[in-house]
């Protein structure tokens, strides 16, 4: 059946025992496996479960639930909602947090479920995603978590590059430390873990440049893509080609290239920009924007060209191949791509071992 996407499952592990091992050279002592990509797709986490990573990690509680059977402590990396405190209880042993009346909802559903739940909290250095922003007042507000009966704060943590691109490096990373230090010193007492970032995190590496109080990173997409974040490159011995899509070819005609008619809008409310380049020989294949962004698809074979689509249609200028209705056409994709791929229940996962 299609459409699909096949893993590389030979290519998969390799990836994230490298990851693994880069981690350990470089000293982070906890290292989070990120698997929100896989939007719960099983098969394959509960083999990277065996890789050697600490923890595994998802930012939806509905994939954390599927994944219970699994032993390894699970962290959720979406910021809660109190509303969700008691599943979170349930089914997390750690979420990373900034909002303290998530974390008092948070210790009132742990009460009930006779726990402790750990919580790393989150501080803003300028991405501008989540977290306290570093230069608030944030003392008392770690006092008063301090004071909560059944929530136990395992450490801080930051992300950078996933809304403002802001890149990782010496200066905001060591910002960490001095947070550390300043509740460390105020409260006596010990943070185990000083989380710094994901996987654009890991181009320090190579320059040893990651500053040493830095001992966790929560990392997905260089697993999965086999690159770092922070400038796009490819990491020395991992694989970028773990993932491809397959679709079927359900038409082919040649037609113009460019619409004839009065142009309005397209399907989703857009002003189309179509050059006009003659007639061509178009495919129209058996997916579409309900199951992915087709501007993160890269035709396998250089000589085809997307076009568009619709919902459910994907159209390309098929060149000078000899392609034929019912063939099928194989794309890599990037992350975003992926991502949406593996959640839409229309597309099939193939492990492959080749």
């Amino acid at each position: 059946m299609y459409p699909r996407v096949v893993i590389n499952i030979t290519k998969l592990e390799k990836n994230a025992k490298i990851i693994h091992q880069m981690c350990i050279d470089n000293e982070i002592s906890s290292c989070f496996l990120v698997v929100k990509v896989l939007a719960g797709f099983a098969p394959v986490v509960r083999r990277l479960a065996k890789i050697g990573f600490t923890h595994l990690a998802d930012s939806r509680i509905e994939n954390l639930i599927k994944y219970k059977s699994i032993p390894l402590p699970k962290v959720l990396i979406r910021l809660p909602m109190g509303s969700d405190a008691k599943r979170i209880v349930k089914y997390a042993d750690i979420s990373l947090n900034s909002e303290l009346s998530t974390i008092i909802a948070l210790n009132e559903a742990a009460k009930t479920q006779n726990k402790v739940h750990g919580i790393i909290l989150m501080f803003d250095l300028g991405d501008l995603r989540e977290g306290i922003f570093y230069q608030d007042d944030f003392l008392p507000i770690v006092g008063e978590i301090l004071q909560l009966s059944n929530i136990k704060l395992l450490g801080i943590g930051t992300n950078l590059t996933c809304y403002g691109g802001v890149i990782p490096d010496e200066q905001n990373l060591n910002l960490l430390g001095e947070i550390k230090k300043r509740i460390e010193n105020k409260y006596q007492i010990k943070l185990d873990i000083i989380s710094g970032g994901n996987s654009s995190t890991l181009y320090l590496f190579n320059q040893n440049r990651i500053p040493k109080v830095i001992n966790n990173l929560r990392i997905g997409e260089a697993v999965f893509l086999g690159r770092e974040t922070a400038y796009g490159k490819p990491i020395i011995g991992m694989h970028g080609d773990v993932f491809s899509l397959r679709a079927t070819i359900i038409e082919i005609q040649k037609k113009p290239s460019y619409p004839i008619g009065n142009i309005g809008f397209d399907a989703f409310g857009r002003a189309p920009d179509i050059t006009d380049v003659g007639m061509m020989r178009r495919a129209i294949l058996a997916i579409g924007r309900q199951d992915v962004e087709i501007a993160d698809l890269i035709p396998f074979d250089s000589r085809i060209k997307i076009i568009g689509g619709s919902s459910d249609h994907l159209i390309v200028d098929l060149g000078s191949t000899k392609h034929k209705t019912g063939d099928i056409l194989k794309f890599n994709v990037n992350y975003p791509g992926l991502l949406r791929l593996m959640t839409s229940p229309y597309v099939r996962k193939i492990l492959r071992w080749k």
